[in-house]
């Protein structure tokens, strides 16, 4: 069958594609449009990474014989899953690859901000610094500060135990339960959103992207934040309004942010730039060459599943599956 990936993956586990099936990988790093419609043609499987919109022109383009799309990520609001589910077509990602890296990265952005670790940085390299002082970047303690998960995933409670380990509390606000949490973390559960806001010190968003989350933190909820309180995100851009997070943090409303992801990441808004209480990286919270690594193998296995008529692991779609009497459902 015919496989298509639209860029290299880490490590060779596209080899294990190649001794099965007739696989072309896009050489470059990211694809255009116009060249993904065209390589896409009479392909049994995509797999694709989040930079790449999966629509129904795409599916079309592919044509019947598409089966699996595979996207290499624990998101998929670049797949228009909803039209794949309509035409049949599995789609799978890759949720448990990047857990611990992502919680990780959560921890070190919240850090980072809460000890002025960049500030100190700047500071230091603009050779400004001339000696230990008393109130030279005073910043936040963990200890004792209450974390607020929103979003008990995978990810979510990764970052639950990482900041309960460093000795927060630890309080959620999830579409469903997190028994482990409870038991391990002593994670209290908040039934809204509101009382979560209020009560945390930092606020961690580990939400996919899709209705009910784009755009979920606004002005009017950072506006319950406590003044001394950090936001993280490193969950997808648009889950915050980014000009109101900026008008909110110049302002001196909250303490500070965190943020791995931007709402245009082609064309990150330079009023981020101008705030000394912000810290920004570029989309890295799982690059780690063990998740990296994690996310090729599991997006390589769940097309040779899927192609082999075998449930793949990341399965999104359950729908599609138990459609094809594949299994029982």
């Amino acid at each position: 069958m015919k496989v298509f990936v639209t860029q290299k993956l880490a490590g060779d586990f596209v080899d294990k594609l190649v001794e099965k099936h007739e696989v072309e990988v896009w050489p470059e790093r990211e694809i255009l449009r116009k060249d993904l419609l065209r390589k896409v043609k009479g392909v049994d499987a995509i797999l694709s990474l989040l930079t790449e919109r999966i629509d129904a022109e795409v599916m079309e383009k592919a044509g019947e014989n598409l089966k699996v799309i595979s996207n290499c990520a624990v998101g998929f609001d670049n797949v228009e899953v909803s039209e794949a589910t309509r035409r049949g077509i599995v789609v799978t990602n890759t949720p448990a690859a990047l857990s611990e890296s992502v919680a990780e990265h959560a921890m070190a952005l919240m850090l980072t901000v809460m000890r002025r670790i960049v500030e100190g940085d700047r500071y230091v390299r603009s050779g400004k610094f001339k000696g230990w002082e008393p109130d030279l970047m005073v910043g936040m303690t963990v200890r004792r500060k209450v974390l607020g998960v929103v979003g008990m995933g995978r990810i979510g409670e990764w970052t639950a135990r990482l900041g309960y380990g460093l000795g927060m509390k630890v309080i959620y606000y999830s579409r469903s339960r997190s028994v482990d949490v409870e038991k391990e973390c002593k994670g209290e559960y908040k039934e809204k959103l509101d009382e979560l806001l209020k009560e945390a010190d930092v606020i961690s968003l580990n939400v996919p992207l899709n209705k009910e989350t784009g755009g979920m933190i606004g002005k009017k909820e950072l506006m319950m934040m406590k003044k001394t309180a950090v936001l993280i995100n490193t969950a997808r851009g648009a889950v915050v309004k980014e000009n109101e997070l900026i008008e909110v943090l110049k302002e001196g409303r909250i303490a500070g942010a965190g943020l791995d992801v931007f709402e245009d990441e082609s064309r990150v808004n330079t009023g981020l730039f101008k705030l000394d209480n912000v810290v920004l990286t570029p989309h890295i919270a799982s690059a780690t060459n063990e998740a990296r690594e994690l996310m090729a193998e599991m997006a390589v296995n769940n097309i040779l599943r899927t192609l082999a008529g075998e449930e793949p692991e990341g399965l999104v779609n359950e729908e599609v599956w138990c459609r094809a009497r594949v299994h029982k459902c």
